[in-house]
């Protein structure tokens, strides 16, 4: 196996107000979260956040120690959060054995012990999407599917909106230090997420786009509520949000997104909205 992670540092939001189209791809957004039997991460600066993914197939896949840890195990002093996007797969934790269908997610709280990935299909593998922060104690290992989500059903197909907010790794299911994770299921017809904008300067998020067919793409916005800039992604991409930017999308089909937080507080509700006739 083979374990590839960079490291992207934090902007300031007037530096990424300069940025271009190649600068704002390069510091913020994630173009490679699978690798067939690889694991991928990107250490952000933001938040400490890891962002990663593992795809095996023929192999057992480890969480390694990357060096910037500066740790025995991945998540001696971190949390985890994990959601299965591609066929049936296998965590193991320590001694313990976690089965994750799609759309399933799995919490690890910190503390030393190896944790790998498997497939149980070489022909139909597992794609473990993950976000991770630094955590200041233990709080158990827990398996979330939908039926224990926080289910959230926002917006309108007139408003080209209708979704359902599965709020699946957040304290209303299970204790957790930083960590909040939820999944947001456009219906068909709808394409606009995170309408109207926000942004919460007291936690940074990522964004995992997947669902979009092979021939469309979405169009992330980020910036500051008047300085906003745009990135054109695939499926199976993720980008990085700073506690400064607003963080919505529309794409040229329905979709489906993983939304991880961190940072000062777990109240999903703590946001500062924008109208929309203020973007700019």
């Amino acid at each position: 196996m083979k374990t590839n992670y960079e490291i992207r540092y934090a902007a300031h939001p007037e530096d990424a107000k300069s940025y271009d189209t190649a600068r704002l791809r390069r510091d913020f957004l994630i173009e490679k979260v699978f690798t067939a039997d690889e694991v991928n991460m990107v250490y952000s600066m933001y938040d400490r956040m890891v962002v990663g993914g593992a795809k095996p197939v023929a192999e057992t896949l480890r969480l390694e120690a990357i060096d910037p840890l500066k740790a025995p195990f991945f998540l001696t002093r971190r949390e985890m959060g994990i959601y299965n996007v591609g066929g049936p797969g296998v965590v193991k934790a320590g001694d313990a054995v976690f089965e994750l269908g799609y759309k399933e997610a799995l919490y690890l709280g910190s503390g030393d012990r190896e944790v790998t990935f498997a497939s149980k299909d070489a022909g139909n593998p597992a794609k473990f999407y993950f976000n991770s922060l630094t955590a200041h104690r233990n709080y158990p290992d827990k398996k979330v599917t939908k039926a224990d989500a926080v289910v959230a059903h926002m917006g309108s197909l007139e408003g080209s909106n209708d979704r359902n907010i599965n709020k699946m790794l957040v304290n209303q299911v299970l204790p957790t230090c930083q960590l909040q994770m939820g999944m947001t299921e456009l219906l068909p017809g709808s394409v606009w997420n995170t309408m109207p904008a926000h942004v919460h300067s007291r936690r940074m998020e990522a964004y995992f786009y997947f669902e979009v067919p092979e021939d469309q793409a979405v169009c992330h916005f980020m910036g500051e509520v008047d300085e906003t800039r745009h990135i054109w992604m695939k499926g199976d991409q993720a980008v990085l949000s700073p506690e400064w930017s607003i963080h919505s999308a529309a794409a040229t089909h329905n979709y489906t997104f993983i939304w991880g937080m961190g940072g000062e507080n777990l109240d999903y509700g703590d946001q500062d909205f924008s109208k929309i006739t203020d973007l700019k």
